[in-house]
């Protein structure tokens, strides 16, 4: 029997979207934690596998031809699971074209401008003793998450997925909408409201989503332990021994 994917993995939304994914596809798997809060992703045996540092990664025993293959970057890992089940990604090429537009929508902007709205709304005003200092910052992303939503929202004013069927652009989206995370409110989008209860209603959704919630910190919080996760997340440095 073939060995599970190995997926390394902390849950956050990149995390999700693979843990998703791989419950979407029926594929066998095993969780490799990768504790973001205390370094671990700074590791020489993860970074073997991410050479940027960053997770989720899989290492897939059974790679193409029969070898094993490590593969970072959730879009890279979503494309790769898709062709590797034939599940969720097209072969047509008009149906994957319109997959990918929107793969790499989230991928180039609604992950890292949401992201940069979770820094500067939780994040930052644990950091920065003068709050005037990033007022700015929660303005512009702020402002820029919500105009992703509208694009998102008016994208299925007449469809219920992104691309067509479900797919692995919705698994990709689907985990970065946290509206109170990002200061915005759904009822602004009604669209998007209701595909995020339809995509959150999947069985494979609930049960991916969940994965290690337990053991997600709070590193906005206040306490020792939320200062030192947030030198080592934003500091981008290992914690000392």
């Amino acid at each position: 029997m073939t060995a599970p994917i190995q997926l390394w993995y902390w849950p956050t939304p990149n995390g999700w979207k693979v843990s998703i994914a791989l419950e979407e596809m029926g594929l066998a798997y095993e969780v490799k934690p990768v504790n973001i809060g205390a370094g671990e992703q700074f590791e020489p045996a993860f970074q073997a596998i991410s050479p940027n540092g960053r997770m989720p990664a899989i290492v897939d025993p059974d790679g193409p031809g029969g070898e094993p293959i490590s593969i970072f970057e959730s879009g890279a890992i979503l494309q790769y699971l898709g062709n590797k089940t034939g599940r969720f990604y097209p072969t047509d090429v008009r149906a994957r074209v319109e997959v990918d537009q929107w793969l790499f929508w989230q991928v180039g902007g609604l992950g890292p401008m949401a992201g940069q709205t979770h820094h500067f709304r939780q994040y930052a005003p644990a950091m920065i003793r003068d709050q005037r200092q990033i007022a700015y910052g929660v303005r512009r992303y702020t402002n820029e998450t919500h105009r992703l939503y509208g694009v998102m929202d008016r994208r299925l004013r007449d469809r219920e997925y992104l691309a067509g069927d479900y797919s692995i652009a919705d698994m990709a989206a689907w985990p970065w909408i946290l509206p109170t995370l990002q200061g915005q409110s759904l009822t602004e989008f009604p669209n998007l409201a209701a595909w995020m209860e339809r995509v959150g209603a999947r069985p494979a959704v609930k049960i991916g989503r969940a994965l290690l919630e337990e053991q997600r910190g709070n590193a906005g919080g206040s306490g020792k332990a939320a200062e030192t996760a947030r030198a080592i997340l934003f500091g981008q440095r290992a914690q000392k021994a």
